[in-house]
Parts: structure tokens; sequence; C-alpha cells
């Protein structure tokens, strides 16, 4: 499993865990609910701008995504 894989399994999980749909929280991090679906599946490169967003939306730190 690559680094996009993983964070994107993470997101996933995390998202799971705090009842998120994937519309809600790619509304909440303002990106297209197709491209979280790319990052959640690993399939497209992340800006850390972009990882700040998601972390800022599901209320955890940068930290938290890579933990």
């Amino acid at each position: 499993m690559n680094v996009k894989e993983k964070l994107g399994k993470r997101i996933n999980e995390l998202r799971i865990e705090k009842s998120l749909s994937q519309e809600k929280l790619a509304l909440k991090a303002n990106i297209d609910r197709a491209y979280m679906h790319l990052i959640e599946k690993g399939k497209t490169n992340v800006s850390i701008e972009l990882i700040e967003k998601i972390a800022v939306a599901l209320e955890i730190s940068i930290k938290d995504l890579f933990d």
C-alpha cells in the first residue's frame, strides 16, 4: 500500500468514525465529492493545503491523519 492509499484509507476510517457521508465531508472541506472519492481510494495526489482542509473538516490535527 502506497502513501496515497494509506492516507485515503485513514480519511475514510475517520469519516466513518465521525458518521459523515463522503458528500458531507467534501462539503465541509469545500471540495468536489468525486474528488473526495478519488482521495479516499488513493487515486490522486493531495496537496498539503487540501490535507489541511480535510483535517479541519474532520475536526482533527494534520498529525492525526497520519497516525
